[in-house]
């Protein structure tokens, strides 16, 4: 999809605000449901996944199982929002020995576990908006002892909130980000007591 683009800075892949923000996705539903809604707490449109199984119900970039994605900036970027339900996501890479590895975090994992083709590990997230920072370079040399060379699979599964993901050639701090990449959490107006 995007090994012919020129890449540096910044490549968002999915954005909830935009007007088809599943185009280049795959949606796979049950018992469960992805739709657009607002959240209250960042006024805002975002995609939400829910489901009773976080293996059946979950989005795919790209949207072809013959494509891929070819992205070459190795930090992978996702502004999602916890609800307190199981979670995870999957990155599937290719690495220096043209191998195709495949990284999984979950909040319901304990240890990390290093097999062949597939890293699964834990995350932790805080309450409420949280910014998942994956350098997929360092956590391929870590786990495979190779060279991260490019993605080419994003795969979200239930239960969350998602505002953005984006890769990027590097960490960027929060006010090297452009306005759009920010995430704007509205502070209560709260008056004083006298």
């Amino acid at each position: 999809m995007y090994k012919n683009t020129f890449q540096s800075g910044f490549l968002s892949i999915l954005y909830s605000i935009g007007s088809r923000p599943l185009l280049k996705w795959d949606k796979k539903v049950r018992n469960g449901h992805i739709k657009r809604i607002t959240d209250n707490n960042i006024n805002s449109l975002v995609l939400e996944l829910e489901g009773n199984n976080v293996s059946t119900t979950y989005i795919t970039c790209p949207a072809d199982p013959n494509q891929t994605l070819g992205i070459k900036l190795s930090f992978l970027v996702m502004i999602i929002k916890n609800l307190n339900k199981y979670f995870t996501f999957e990155v599937q890479v290719l690495d220096d020995q043209n191998v195709r590895r495949r990284f999984r975090a979950s909040n319901y994992q304990s240890s990390t576990r290093v097999k062949t083709f597939i890293c699964t590990m834990p995350m932790r997230l805080d309450d409420g908006w949280n910014q998942i920072q994956f350098n997929l370079s360092d956590f391929t040399r870590r786990a495979y002892s190779t060279n991260y060379i490019e993605t080419l699979r994003v795969q979200i599964h239930a239960n969350c909130r998602i505002r953005r993901i984006y890769f990027s050639d590097r960490l960027y701090a929060e006010d090297e980000l452009p306005t759009e990449y920010k995430l704007f959490v509205q502070v209560p107006n709260t008056k004083a007591k006298q």
